[in-house]
């Protein structure tokens, strides 16, 4: 598989990446190991791996200082980097700030963390309440033309503020979930993302395993487990997705993969898709994600899947 384009920006990366969420990532996972993590980045990018999505949240800025500790090692022209802000502490709680002063303070921050002095796509996390989308962009935009960012991105955005955002044209990428289990962005984002060219990357699209082939009918989740509180893990629906996923496993068989690689070559058969992000713990993950590119769908396999997961 080739390196892509992404978007109308001038960023060409192996379409299958890493997200780096569990590199440092302190604040969301217990018990990591930075070792382990930094290597997990060595090895993707050893193996192939060009792009890799990282946000200050993620442990609070310790995602970014591993992988800037790691990114010395190898050549910077090599890796595309995505990081992203929106949140701004205050007092104990976090709030969302996308005003120009703050983003601009947020990329000299994360240029220090990462060691670096460009980063490739820069995104706006999550919308603030107050600040015109257009005026945010614009602050990007000056970044970029100063050479400090490559590409402009936003997430978890409405059409509204993502069309306020991209007024003159300036967005490259939006981030939002998708998955077979909720693919409203086909007809909310995706006409709009294809008319301007803009690369829509998703999250969230094994639907924490769910769409991975791992669970049966009868797999329980103990207390405290988030999937307890999910829509799609609940009674008879949760039996109705094991019954959909199941059967993709004679797809998988004939390519000779995993449900979970036939799930993610199917994302990257949509035009609107041009890079997926898939998480990884440790470096066996990474590369067991690796074989998505082997994968070569029929449009047989593609109308199958599409009409067994129709919204």
């Amino acid at each position: 598989m080739k390196k892509v384009k992404v978007g109308k920006s001038d960023l060409h990366v192996f379409p299958i990446g890493l997200g780096t969420n569990a590199v440092g990532g302190h604040n969301l996972y217990p018990n990591l190991n930075e070792e382990t993590g930094k290597e997990l980045v060595r090895e993707a990018i050893r193996n192939g791996v060009t792009f890799l999505d990282t946000a200050y949240i993620y442990g609070i800025g310790r995602s970014e200082e591993l992988i800037g500790e790691v990114l010395k090692e190898f050549n910077r022209e090599d890796v595309v980097i995505a990081t992203k802000a929106a949140h701004k502490k205050e007092g104990d709680d976090f709030v969302f700030d996308n005003s120009p002063a703050f983003l601009k303070k947020s990329v000299e921050e994360s240029l220090k963390r990462l060691q670096t002095d460009y980063i490739d796509l820069f995104y706006i996390h999550f919308p603030d309440e107050n600040t015109p989308k257009d005026e945010a962009v614009q602050a990007l935009h000056e970044l970029k033309q100063e050479g400090k960012i490559r590409a402009i991105g936003v997430s978890n955005f409405s059409l509204e503020q993502l069309k306020e955002a991209n007024k003159d044209g300036l967005v490259d990428v939006l981030q939002g979930e998708y998955n077979l289990l909720n693919r409203e962005a086909e007809t909310t984002f995706f006409p709009y993302t294809q008319e301007h060219n803009i690369s829509f990357v998703p999250y969230f699209p094994l639907v924490s395993g769910l769409l991975a082939g791992k669970y049966s009918e009868d797999t329980t989740f103990p207390e405290g487990d988030l999937r307890r509180e999910m829509e799609n893990f609940q009674g008879e629906r949760f039996k109705e997705n094991i019954r959909k996923v199941n059967q993709l496993a004679p797809i998988a068989e004939k390519h000779n993969v995993d449900i979970a690689h036939i799930v993610l070559a199917w994302y990257l058969a949509r035009p609107e898709i041009d890079v997926l992000i898939p998480g990884a713990k440790r470096a066996d993950q990474l590369i067991d994600n690796l074989k998505t590119a082997e994968v070569n769908l029929s449009q047989e396999d593609i109308d199958f899947i599409d009409r067994l997961f129709a919204r």
